[in-house]
């Protein structure tokens, strides 16, 4: 458990973290208790989650039906409570719920919007660890606004981030509650199931279906889990250091796509030798047997220790997608060891790995999407419209759920990261990185964590300077290169920062 007490979200997000007590009472003085409380306190998705309690162990037991296309399922929460609670909900959507267990008891529920509210038999006491078991059924192709679902023509994958976890289990769907995941995916013949994480054995149940069990070794948020089952093939390979990659390739695709997924221990020892050692188990790819376009919205996500993509992008030249890959890459640094403590810490993923994603870029000599050839350069360009970001889509740091994704989020943040170099160094920056990735490694980190960082690093109070950069209105000057300058606000934008196409995710630089 020592990954939790280095969440260091706000302390409405945080609520109250009090140590475990194997001593607690098993129930609560029911004049005391109370219902949790129905959020954990986003600033972006201010519905997620639940504050009564902490979530310590994910199971879940997925079978599916190649038949009727459904799946039915059995998610195992082992919980500890921060409160008394008369109630509490998990984040549920679209979930056909059978039966709510508490401790092997039959407990009352109801479905209320997304959430499933659960009221035990007697209150809970706080500080109690909990077993909760639901038993549901869910449809792959329901119309469901959010949905984690990617039906495919032999199954379907997930891609739960930002808030859509809990379309596929019940869950507190925050990346602030990280969590230890385990999974027991079945299938009929000719399929197979995959999950985040490694193997941990299969299970012939006899009657031509296969169980299969991953084990996730380091804790995970729900945002980045993903369970698959298609016609697959499972392709092996070492990276650096013994490093197990594993990709997950429909079957009839596997040769067209092994050229880029050969890339992935080269791209592995380029960020191994700017962020450390690979922080996971495993890595690798999962071409999702889908490609059309309104599948999901973005080309590739970074669920933990399977990259899903879709798999035509990874049919084009290496200087076309591998910038992009290092992007995806990077993320299994900031954004999945390291987890956004709330949804507006989103730029500490998206700006990092479209900084070391364009550096990657550079070095190779590949041209950007605006023909331009060193970091420098596009900082530039990004600079200049530095102020008209700003007035429509708001600071860096300060998103909201329309525009999370957005270019401000990605290139804004690359160009943060650019002025605290500019302003400290490169090898002190580099030191700030890899104290800020030990520091909150398997746990949740927020902006003021970074600053606090930055600071003690650099011997110098950096929340003025990276203050102004994160949550300005203008945009400041930027340290070496007095003569740049901004585009002011009221003009027409030279480039458009959010796409019209349906496709939120894909504002990255490095595509």
């Amino acid at each position: 458990m020592r990954y939790r007490t280095r969440v260091t979200a706000p302390a409405a997000l945080l609520g109250t973290m009090a140590a475990l007590s194997v001593a607690a009472p098993a129930h609560a003085d029911p004049e005391t208790a109370a219902p949790g409380p129905e959020t954990l306190g986003d600033p972006v998705f201010p519905a997620l989650g639940n504050d009564g309690y902490r979530v310590l162990a994910y199971d879940l037991d997925v079978a599916y039906d190649a038949t009727t296309r459904l799946v039915d399922a059995t998610a195992t929460l082992t919980i500890t409570t921060t409160r008394e609670l008369s109630r509490f909900s998990l984040d549920a959507l679209g979930l056909d719920v059978h039966e709510v267990l508490l401790d092997g008891v039959r407990a009352a529920r109801e479905q209320a919007g997304e959430k499933l509210r659960i009221t035990p038999a007697a209150p809970l006491a706080a500080q109690r660890t909990a077993t909760v078991t639901v038993t549901y059924t869910a449809d792959p192709r329901a119309a469901l606004a959010p949905t984690a679902w990617v039906p495919t023509p032999d199954g379907f994958a997930i891609c739960p981030q930002p808030n859509a976890a809990h379309t596929v289990f019940p869950c507190n769907d925050h990346p602030s509650d990280k969590a230890d995941f385990t999974f027991r995916i079945t299938v009929p013949a000719g399929l197979k199931g995959v999950a985040s994480g490694l193997p941990a054995g299969t299970e012939d149940l006899g009657d031509g279906r296969t169980a299969y069990r991953y084990r996730s070794r380091e804790p995970m948020a729900t945002e980045l889990v993903q369970i698959t089952v298609g016609d697959y093939v499972i392709k092996d390979r070492q990276g650096p250091h013994g490093l197990p990659l594993r990709d997950v390739v429909p079957a009839a695709r596997a040769a067209a796509l092994e050229p880029a997924l050969a890339l992935t221990p080269n791209l592995v020892s380029w960020i191994e030798q700017r962020l450390g050692a690979f922080p996971f188990e495993t890595y690798g790819l999962l071409p999702c047997n889908n490609d059309a376009s309104n599948a999901f919205d973005f080309t590739g996500l970074e669920t933990q220790t399977l990259t899903l993509y879709k798999p035509n992008f990874l049919l084009q030249a290496e200087r076309s997608i591998g910038s992009h890959m290092m992007h995806e890459l990077v993320h299994s640094y900031f954004g999945n060891s390291v987890s956004p403590a709330t949804w507006s810490d989103l730029w500490l993923n998206e700006g990092h790995a479209d900084f070391y994603g364009l550096l990657y870029r550079y070095e190779r000599g590949w041209a950007d999407s605006l023909g331009l050839t060193t970091m420098e350069a596009r900082m530039k360009d990004t600079y200049a419209r530095g102020d008209q970001w700003r007035q429509s889509s708001g600071p860096v740091a300060a998103p909201n759920a329309a525009n999370l994704f957005d270019s401000q989020r990605y290139l804004g943040g690359v160009l943060v990261l650019y002025a605290l170099r500019q302003q400290v160094g490169e090898s002190v920056f580099g030191a700030i990185e890899s104290t800020f990735l030990e520091r909150f490694r398997n746990a949740s980190a927020s902006t003021r964590d970074y600053i606090a960082v930055a600071s003690e690093v650099s011997g110098v109070d950096q929340s003025g300077f990276l203050g102004a950069w994160l949550y300005g209105t203008k945009t400041p000057r930027m340290p070496g290169h007095p003569d740049w300058t901004v585009t002011p606000a009221g003009s027409a934008p030279r480039q458009p920062q959010n796409r019209t196409d349906g496709h939120w995710h894909d504002n990255s630089a490095t595509l």
